[in-house]
C-alpha cells in the first residue's frame, strides 16, 4: 500500500541532505504504472502539498495504457498545481510510428493546456523505439505546451541530434541513465531525472558543479565512482526493489516493499550494497 505519511519527511531529506529541489512523481522508480489511478492522484497531491515552499518543480508522470486514464491524470495534475506533466508511450498496443505517438501525446497534453509537457522516452521498458530526433520534428505545432524530453536511453547519438537540431527551441533534455550522465552533459543535456539522485544527489550535484567550471577530471571522478557502485549492485541484481532498499538505509526513511510482481531486496543484497557504498571514498572526503 502507498504510505503518504513519509512524504513530508522524504521532501525534507531530499532538500537538506541531497540538495535536490525538483522531483518526478509516479515514474519508474515510484512504480507509477503499478498503482491505481486513485493512488497516483493521492501521491501527486501529497508531493505537491508537501513540496510547497520547499521544492522548485514537481513533475507528475501521467502516462498510462488507457488514453482516458492518462487524460484524467493530466487534468488532475493541472488542477493541483503540478509544475509539469510527463507521459510515456503506451506499451501494450504500441504506436508504430511518429504520427501515432504524437497523436496520443497530443490528446493527453490538450487536457492540461496551461501545463508544460514532457515526453518520457524509455524504450528499454516500453519497447517503443521511435527516435526522439524524429518525434521532435514539428512537435511544437501539434503540442504547444511541449517543454522537452526525459530521455532514458543509452542512444547518445539520438540525444545529440535532438540537441543539435533544436537549439533554437529551448527544449529541455533531462537525461535518465544515471551512470552516463556526464556523457550526456557533454553533448548538451541540461538536466537529469534518475533513481540514484535519491541517495547520491549531493555527489551528482558536485559533479555538475565540476563540469560547469569546467574541471573535467573531477567530474569524471564523481561519475566513475557512481558507476562503480552501480556496476557492483547490477551484478547482484538491481532494480526498483533494490533501489528502495538502498534509499531506506541511506535516508533512514522506510521506503517499503515493492508491489508484485516485483519482490523485495534480499538481506544479502542489503548487506553487500551498504558495505560497498560505505567503502567509496568521494573526492570531497565523505
Amino acid at each position: 500500500q502507498i504510505n503518504l505519511s513519509v512524504i513530508g519527511q522524504y521532501v525534507d531529506y531530499l532538500v537538506s541532505q541531497q540538495h535536490i529541489k525538483n522531483v518526478f512523481v509516479n515514474g519508474t522508480t515510484g512504480e507509477g504504472l503499478s498503482l491505481s489511478t486513485q493512488e497516483r492522484k493521492q501521491l501527486a497531491e501529497e508531493w505537491v502539498c508537501q513540496g510547497k515552499e520547499k521544492l522548485d518543480h514537481v513533475i507528475i508522470h501521467v502516462g498510462a495504457l488507457s488514453l482516458p486514464e492518462s487524460q484524467e491524470l493530466a487534468r488532475h495534475a493541472a488542477a493541483i498545481g503540478a509544475s509539469a506533466i510527463a507521459v510515456i508511450a503506451p506499451f501494450f498496443f504500441k504506436p508504430t510510428n511518429k504520427d501515432e505517438l504524437v497523436a496520443f501525446l497530443q490528446k493527453v497534453a490538450s487536457e492540461a493546456p496551461e501545463v508544460p509537457f514532457y515526453y518520457y522516452h524509455i524504450p528499454p521498458l516500453t519497447g517503443v523505439k521511435i527516435r526522439v530526433e524524429e518525434l521532435l520534428d514539428g512537435i511544437k505545432e501539434r503540442i504547444p505546451t511541449f517543454q522537452g524530453v526525459k530521455f532514458s536511453d543509452t542512444d547518445l547519438l539520438d540525444l545529440a541530434q535532438c540537441i543539435n537540431k533544436n537549439e533554437g527551441e529551448q527544449f529541455e533534455f533531462l537525461y535518465g541513465v544515471d551512470e552516463q550522465l556526464l556523457g550526456a552533459l557533454a553533448i548538451g543535456a541540461n538536466g537529469a531525472v534518475g533513481s540514484t539522485y535519491n541517495y547520491l544527489g549531493q555527489k551528482n550535484n558536485l559533479m555538475l558543479q565540476a563540469f560547469a567550471k569546467p574541471d573535467l577530471a573531477l567530474a569524471r571522478r564523481y561519475q566513475f565512482l557512481t558507476g562503480e557502485f552501480l556496476n557492483f549492485v547490477i551484478k547482484l541484481g538491481f532494480g526498483v526493489a533494490q533501489t528502495k532498499a538502498v534509499v531506506t538505509f541511506v535516508s533512514g526513511i522506510p521506503m517499503g516493499p515493492p508491489r508484485p510482481p516485483l519482490v523485495g531486496a534480499s538481506d544479502e543484497f542489503i548487506v553487500k550494497a551498504k558495505a560497498k557504498l560505505d567503502s567509496i571514498v568521494w573526492p570531497d572526503g565523505n
